[in-house]
């Protein structure tokens, strides 16, 4: 009945139409209480109503709904769709969809009257039988003008007069990063309007959600859906509830609303983005029930310089729009190019022609006004040389990286546009994958744009797969330009390469890819994979890789929680009575199919095409999983057999902190402490720690003199200064705490942050505080304390071992140690604080300075004064003899220093030093006072009294 509505719009209002939201509010009203095939016949409706209910063909859709649940980035999606024939005699329906390409479809049923109808995957034949045409998804190909790609699922049954019909879709995806927000669409297109219109969306992420948005309704064909730009409210009737980690997204318009948005019935799609919340370390690695997934998307990382060749297609068939398009879009992209980068642009048609001959020009003003001339002047005309134009390309950026001593950790990438096929020059497509590939050598990647009907959408996408990069295809009549501009965002900003995750063999197998050339700000590397030992109460995780100068080893121990607790088969609606509830099992066959599928397309072996066949397709049985090498039969159920239920995934939030597991290299639970880590380190007595006490080991005369420094809360002070000659400076600031009861002290005070700076040879300098280090050496690296890393470069490696220590080298022969105290319930009198230690001093010069510096290249002498007053040196062998010896003296550059026996608890507690105390803020013992060593700010390398630098 609903139906009737959108045929009433053929009719001219002369002809006595009423209007269209009247007749549709008229029928909400009248016609929505009850959706029974009984009262459906009996009720009484319009005239006019009538009249269209005659002239009606199809039959009509009386519920639509979508519930789908995303569990760690991975979707389950359920499209019920009911269908009412209220006609006098049998008509075909037809129940249409469109899904995400990168879906595999996991179950359709249909119940037609009284007999149920159930998909069953089997592997594809060679020639299928003409009977199984009607009832099985055909293998599919990304829909055109789609630019993520979309396949339709289309399915048509007979219903017989006054009957209904309903069809249950089941698809399964792992959502995709971009420019830093998973995306996840659903398709709303039932081309009528709808009685029951609902879409529900369920998130779990343990990790924390994080931005999340609806944006409006998108047209396959327009950004949004035609409201005014600047426009991002969500659809009318949406409602959007979270909380930390759970979120529901809910979209139920009545027929009213749906009438506004589109009468046709064709909404679009229902977006919904967000992201979760991360740190640079190892990433987000979940475990359950023998298998693993890996998800890696670190931040706060400074940008690898590019070296890019653009090759754009300038043949006749880029006549109008699409070139238009393309010069919009590279004007922008020319834009955002940084001052570090190198870049040149390569037009082709029959002719090949280059901008800049033989070379690569860094990013100017001056460069970047020529290049957009260059681009405005590129006109239409000849055919298409794809061959001349890539291996043109290829050349020039080898030439370059092998003739300049360009930054070996550089990003170099082509990216190459087309809008169609080769016709000048080499044609074959084999012959052009191969000249490519051995052009290329693996050297940088290859990134392919398709635009129109006319590309050969199969030869970008190999092309891409080949040579490490990825591949987009674009509609004419789209907003080409907008999306060419969100592409290159994608890769524009490469911050990782040589990117490598390694787990110990001994304790996984089937491991899906983990190496990645680069990896690009606002995606993410998933990698998955099986546990071989059950048993094992952790999984070691480390990840290499090479920011700019920097070489970067980030580590971890992921405890391994026991079944029962990572078990969520108890949370309702994860029952599809299979047994086969475990998401991380089902993400993992979902990437290994994916990889499958992509090798067999990348070789050319037919042995080998046919192994990887067979295992993708028996992989895809195994999980029932519809791909271009299984297809979707539909059989008839027993006579007694029940209609099809909404069967779908709904989180609940009772017990699911105990029921899922997602540790982000969370802190390893007691029992699986990382000792061969903290054995690795040398323990120093020379140190400034706790409130803060100081101590300075003197190895020669074999003992150590300590002392307090009551500074105030917001000091600065210098522990070492070396500027002038090693080019070292470490500083290190105060915070206050009240005092403890009963103490003699008005406050204390606390180091919340040690600043290392360097000079020598280029500058750099790091801040560390309890929660995260900070390096920049001209690019700015976040580092969490939190989280095992290394970092490395030519003159400097940082190594947090995690909620332990820091340990800092410069030139491989200065090493400082910085403790992280941490305390989960501090007394008011407690700060979370740092700790400094020194453990090398050989690069430091003799003329170092500082607290503890001036010490480090000077012998103190101990002096015992006797019954007759008179002062004499004390040898190595006495010293044990004159603890108990109250008026002991040092002697310190001349100056007589009185000093007490005492011992001190250092590292820890770990370790207890007997030293000789000296009062009153070390009066006497250091060169001048306490307060010639505050520095002015936590950058100054004074090097001297009186003399204050900045770095």
């Amino acid at each position: 009945m609903i139906l009737w509505l959108c045929l009433c719009w053929g009719f001219s209002p002369s002809a006595g139409q009423p209007d269209s939201e009247l007749m549709a509010r008229y029928l909400e009203e009248q016609l929505l209480a009850d959706y029974s095939i009984v009262e459906q016949v009996a009720r009484r409706v319009p005239r006019q109503a009538k009249f269209l209910q005659r002239l009606e063909t199809r039959p009509r859709m009386s519920e639509f709904h979508v519930r789908s649940t995303i569990i760690s980035r991975y979707a389950f999606t359920t499209v019920s769709c009911t269908m009412v024939n209220s006609g006098s005699e049998a008509r075909e329906a037809v129940f249409e969809m469109q899904i995400p390409a990168a879906a595999f479809i996991s179950n359709f049923t249909m119940s037609i009257g009284n007999k149920t109808y159930y998909g069953e995957v089997t592997g594809k034949e060679k020639k299928n039988s003409s009977n199984d045409k009607e009832r099985h998804k055909k293998p599919l190909t990304p829909t055109e003008g789609r630019e993520n790609g979309y396949e339709t699922f289309k399915a048509s049954a007979l219903i017989p007069r006054k009957m209904q019909a309903r069809f249950m879709l089941h698809y399964e995806e792992l959502l995709q990063r971009r420019l830093g927000k998973y995306e996840y669409t659903i398709s709303i297109r039932p081309q009528q309007l709808v009685g029951r219109l609902r879409v529900e969306v369920n998130i779990l992420e343990n990790s924390g959600i994080v931005s999340l948005e609806v944006p409006p309704l998108r047209n396959s064909k327009q950004k949004g859906n035609g409201k005014a730009e600047g426009d991002v409210s969500p659809p009318p009737s949406t409602v959007i509830g979270h909380t930390k980690t759970l979120a529901k997204v809910t979209f139920n318009p009545s027929v009213v609303e749906q009438t506004r948005i589109a009468r046709n019935g064709i909404l679009g799609d229902f977006i919904i983005r967000y992201d979760v919340n991360r740190e640079l370390s190892v990433g987000d690695v979940q475990i359950l029930n023998g298998y693993f997934v890996h998800y890696f998307a670190p931040t706060d990382l400074p940008p690898l310089p590019k070296n890019v060749v653009f090759v754009l297609d300038s043949s006749a068939s880029m006549v109008g729009t699409k070139l238009k398009q393309t010069k919009e879009a590279l004007f922008t992209i020319l834009q955002n190019l940084r001052p570090e980068d190198h870049f040149n642009i390569i037009g082709f048609s029959n002719r090949i022609k280059v901008w800049q001959q033989d070379r690569l020009v860094p990013v100017t003003p001056n460069n970047i006004r020529d290049a957009k001339k260059y681009i405005h002047n590129m006109s239409p005309t000849g055919g298409t040389n794809i061959n001349g134009a890539l291996q043109t390309g290829a050349k020039l950026l080898n030439d370059y990286i092998a003739q300049n001593d360009i930054d070996a950790r550089s990003v170099s990438l082509i990216i190459f546009l087309t809008d169609g096929r080769p016709t000048v020059g080499e044609t074959q497509s084999s012959k052009i994958l191969s000249n490519t590939k051995d052009a290329i050598r693996d050297k940088f990647c290859l990134f392919t744009i398709g635009i129109g009907n006319d590309v050969d959408h199969k030869l970008l996408e190999r092309m891409a797969l080949e040579n490490c990069g990825m591949t987009r295809l674009f509609q004419e009549d789209e907003d080409a330009a907008s999306h060419l501009k969100g592409f290159y965002d994608e890769i524009g900003t490469p911050l990782l390469s040589d990117i490598r995750v390694d787990y110990p063999e001994d304790d996984v197998e089937q491991v899906t890819q983990n190496f990645f050339p680069n990896y690009f700000n606002g995606s993410e590397i998933i990698i998955a994979g099986k546990l071989i030992n059950r048993t094992s109460d952790k999984l070691h995780v480390e990840v290499t890789a090479s920011n700019s100068k920097k070489y970067i080893l980030l580590k971890t121990d992921v405890a391994i929680d026991l079944p029962s607790r990572n078990d969520i088969r108890g949370v309702p609606g994860l029952e599809d009575g299979k047994g086969d509830n475990n998401y991380i099992e089902r993400a993992w066959s979902y990437l290994t199919i994916k990889e499958l599928l992509n090798s067999r397309l990348k070789s050319d072996d037919s042995q080998e095409k046919d192994s990887l066949m067979e295992k993708a397709k028996s992989l895809a049985l195994a999980y029932n999983f519809v791909t271009p090498f299984t297809v979707l039969k539909m059989k008839e159920a027993g006579l007694h057999s029940e209609p099809p239920q909404e069967e779908f995934i709904s989180p609940s939030t009772d017990g699911i902190g105990e029921k899922l597991q997602s540790l982000q290299g969370h802190k390893v639970p007691p029992g699986i402490r990382r000792e061969q880590d903290k054995q690795r380190i040398k323990i120093s007595k020379t140190s400034a720690d706790g409130d803060p006490h100081f101590v300075i080991d003197f190895p020669a005369s074999k003992f150590s003199v300590c002392f307090n420094i009551d500074g105030e809360p917001g000091d600065i002070l210098r522990l070492v200064s070396d500027h002038k000659e090693s080019g070292v400076t470490v500083n290190g600031q105060l915070i206050g705490a009240p005092a403890p009861p009963n103490g003699h002290k008005k406050h204390r005070t606390y180091f919340s942050t040690i600043t290392i700076l360097s000079n020598k040879p280029e500058r750099s300098y790091l801040e560390i505080t309890p929660r995260r280090v900070i390096l920049d050496d001209g690019e700015r690296l976040v580092l969490s304390c939190g989280r095992s890393a290394v970092v490395r470069s030519r003159s400097l490696e940082v190594s947090i071992s995690a909620y332990s220590n820091i340990t800092v080298t410069i030139r491989d022969s200065i090493s400082f140690v910085i403790l992280i105290h941490h305390y989960k319930k501090p007394a008011p009198h407690q700060r979370n604080h740092l700790g400094f230690y020194i453990s090398n001093s050989k690069g430091l010069s003799s003329d170092s300075h500082g607290l503890l510096g001036q010490f480090l290249s000077h012998e103190v002498k101990l002096l015992q004064e006797s019954l007759n007053t008179r002062r004499q040196e004390v040898g190595q062998n006495q010293t044990e003899a004159l603890k108990a010896n109250p008026t002991n003296t040092l002697k310190v550059k001349g100056r007589l220093v009185p000093v007490v026996w005492k011992q001190r608890r250092i590292y820890n507690g770990q370790q207890e030093v007997d030293c000789w105390f000296a009062k009153n803020n070390a009066d006497k013992l250091i060169d001048g006072s306490y307060k010639d060593y505050l520095a002015s700010h936590p950058f100054d390398t004074g090097t001297s009294f009186g003399t204050i630098n900045s770095l």
